[in-house]
């Protein structure tokens, strides 16, 4: 009884805070611009089932793909084991559902059990690309610190999430084979599941049968207070991706790559010259703001790319701009978007609900204007990205921010853009020149 108490307090404060902390990540998302993504259901569905579920475009590179999925299948099927965890710690049964479910029981967990063995295989190697092979795109500067520390906090507890897990079962199978579990009277002789059937009596066979049951005990809280630590660790960790990959691939962008949309605040001053019948919906009066500024000026959906960014590099890895040494980084774009939108969360925090101004922005103080001028919109990090994250989309709000309201661009577009005002064209003559060349001998 006393367990059982301790498990449901444990499980409401855990759950509490965790609810805490993602509604607060979603009122910082909908601190963005409102937009409207309700068009081609079927589309979206199909998008989200192949690109999230089905983890579509992690295959263009096999290796890193095939070792994900194996933390991303012990992860979505391991979540069948917790459930009856979860049961168990309420009502202070050992295994409820075994008896019901027979040999499904056990089929599910030796399952289970092996998907552990090849997350645990996939855990070692990706410590290994990130701190003993260097991966490239694993080891840039903007990486360092936190970034670099949060990707190794998770697999280390991925790794402890497993040892308790085979601590657990194979204390268990030694136990049931001496009559002695907590799981009595099932009817055989062991549970028989795939691993720890093997791993338990080898590592746990000499033991008495009073420490199998702390080892036993050590392994099933260890597992669910990994579990809760882990839930409670994704709204401050870049594995929030885990959840959000879902709603992000759903609200993708599923328009033709390169296609631009117009400012709206440029197209409503200026259609009526064009179209006299067109009616203005914003208030002259009112002051106006072109780009993008601070996260503010972003879109919901651009927030919610921040939030789903994994940081994996891919982007920046296939960036030509990068890899020729440019300031750019795609992951890095995103990557400040969502550190400067954390900022003004917790700064409405502080202040009651309210955003006190505290001088800084997303342009200038998290991203500079080399970074996005270097940018050449070829769209490789857009399509490489494999959760549907649009970087360039950000850079080119920034861009228009520059251009618009700070009346800042490099000189080569300076000298372009007076050529569109004063000829209609990007070249120095005017339209009706631009065909003497005909008449040149």
């Amino acid at each position: 009884m006393i367990s059982s108490i301790i498990f449901v307090a444990f499980f409401i404060v855990g759950s509490t805070y965790f609810f805490i902390n993602a509604k607060k990540i979603r009122r910082n998302i909908l601190l963005g611009k409102d937009i409207s993504i309700t068009d081609n259901r079927s589309e979206r569905i199909k998008t989200m089932v192949l690109v999230a579920l089905g983890q579509k475009k992690m295959f263009t590179r096999p290796i890193p793909a095939i070792l994900h999925l194996f933390l991303y299948a012990a992860f979505v099927i391991t979540q069948i084991e917790l459930i009856e965890i979860i049961f168990d710690g309420i009502t202070g049964h050992h295994r409820a559902f075994r008896s019901s479910l027979g040999g499904f029981y056990t089929f599910m967990v030796s399952f289970i059990e092996i998907l552990s063995v090849l997350a645990f295989i996939g855990t070692v190697a990706f410590l290994s690309r990130r701190n003993l092979l260097k991966i490239p795109r694993l080891v840039k500067s903007e990486l360092n610190g936190w970034p670099k520390l949060d990707a190794n906090i998770i697999l280390i507890m991925e790794i402890i999430l497993i040892c308790f897990i085979f601590m657990m079962n194979g204390a268990d199978e030694v136990l049931y084979s001496r009559g002695q579990s907590h799981a009595e009277n099932l009817g055989d002789s062991s549970f028989g599941f795939s691993i720890s059937s093997y791993l338990g009596p080898l590592i746990y066979g000499g033991m008495p049968t009073a420490g199998l049951h702390v080892i036993e005990r050590i392994g099933w809280w260890g597992h669910i207070i990994m579990v809760f630590g882990f839930l409670n660790y994704l709204p401050f960790s870049k594995h929030l991706h885990i959840l959000l990959a879902f709603p992000n691939t759903y609200f993708s962008n599923l328009k033709v790559k390169g296609q631009f949309n117009n400012l709206f605040e440029v197209t409503d001053v200026v259609k009526p010259n064009f179209d006299p019948a067109y009616q203005p919906v914003l208030d002259p009066n009112a002051v106006i703001k072109f780009g993008v500024k601070d996260v503010t000026d972003l879109t919901w959906k651009h927030l919610l790319d921040a939030y789903s960014c994994t940081e994996c590099g891919r982007c920046s890895s296939s960036c030509p701009q990068n890899i020729t040494g440019k300031a750019l980084s795609p992951r890095k774009i995103m990557m400040d978007t969502r550190d400067r939108l954390v900022e003004v969360g917790k700064n409405i925090d502080k202040n009651g609900g309210t955003f006190v101004d505290d001088g800084k922005s997303l342009l200038g103080d998290y991203i500079t204007s080399e970074e996005i001028w270097a940018c050449n919109t070829c769209n490789a990090c857009v399509q490489e990205c494999p959760v549907n994250i649009d970087p360039l989309s950000i850079i080119v709000g920034l861009r228009q921010q520059l251009v618009l309201e700070q009346s800042s661009a490099p000189n080569e577009l300076n000298g372009m853009f007076s050529n569109l005002e004063n000829n209609g064209a990007p070249w120095q003559f005017s339209p009706a020149d631009r065909a003497n060349w005909i008449n040149e001998n």
